[in-house]
């Protein structure tokens, strides 16, 4: 099985270049890695082609204009660019562990898609790793939820589970088929601004009748620490997420179908 990774990044060329660092480390490589980027400046491309210079897979970067965050959008036009069956997404502050792919594709599974877990870092914790791209432990300082660096193919048979709701739903760490995305339209550009839109998505997966494993003690990121984004307007967003909910939608009308 073949796979593309998504890393979606803005602005923040320090942590991708981390992040990219970790990719190379991988124990399986993922067959193309896709930035889906939410416009950010010239450095950020400068800092890509680079890389793309002697990246082991093929590197693509995926630019759209900035005008405002428009997360669900960079994601679509990512997936539209991607060129393989199953799809994992992370954020650009996403630090991966050695297995992180290996991980995802041995809990792959048809009609399923996986939401996977992370571990917060502080920001003395976090600017070590993008100086060293050294991966923390169990007992290194600075960590948040630090149970979650535990990786361990048992425990992650035993205690992973079907959670077949929005909770704890985070876009940073997540994978699903392409066939799927499509069938659901993508990412609902309806959002701009910060927030739900993962929730929304979630509900039109389960929706379609596509069950959401809740993945422990595998696939380990390390979340970068940085200020939260703003929630102003959130409550709109809030009525996008309500409508998909009560009217049991599968796919949105402003979606991936465009490109």
């Amino acid at each position: 099985m073949k796979t593309s990774l998504i890393i979606t990044t803005y602005n923040w060329k320090e942590a991708l270049a981390a992040v990219l660092e970790s990719v190379k480390r991988q124990t399986v490589l993922p067959d193309e890695v896709i930035i889906a980027d939410d416009g950010s400046r010239e450095d950020t491309a400068e800092l890509i082609k680079k890389y793309q210079q002697t990246f082991p897979v093929p590197l693509i970067h995926s630019w759209i204009e900035d005008a405002g965050f428009r997360l669900s959008k960079s994601r679509n036009v990512a997936i539209n660019k991607s060129l393989f069956d199953y799809i994992i997404m992370i954020d650009g502050d996403i630090f991966l562990s050695p297995s992180f792919i290996e991980s995802h594709l041995k809990s792959a599974q048809k009609n399923w898609f996986v939401q996977g877990g992370r571990v917060q870092t502080n920001e003395a914790c976090a600017q070590n790793i993008i100086n060293t791209n050294i991966i923390p432990n169990l007992f290194s300082k600075g960590l948040r939820n630090r149970k979650n660096c535990i990786n361990n193919s048992i425990m992650s048979k035993i205690f992973s589970f079907e959670r077949n709701n929005d909770k704890a739903t985070r876009g940073c760490n997540m994978a699903f088929w392409r066939s799927d995305v499509l069938e659901i339209n993508g990412f609902n550009e309806d959002f701009i601004g910060w927030g739900r839109e993962d929730s929304e998505f979630t509900h039109r997966m389960l929706n379609l009748g596509r069950r959401r494993l809740y993945l422990k003690f595998s696939a380990v990121g390390y979340h970068l620490f940085h200020p939260e984004n703003s929630k102003d307007m959130l409550n709109k967003r809030d009525i996008i997420l309500e409508n998909t909910i009560k009217n049991k939608l599968i796919r949105c009308e402003n979606g991936i179908n465009k490109f």
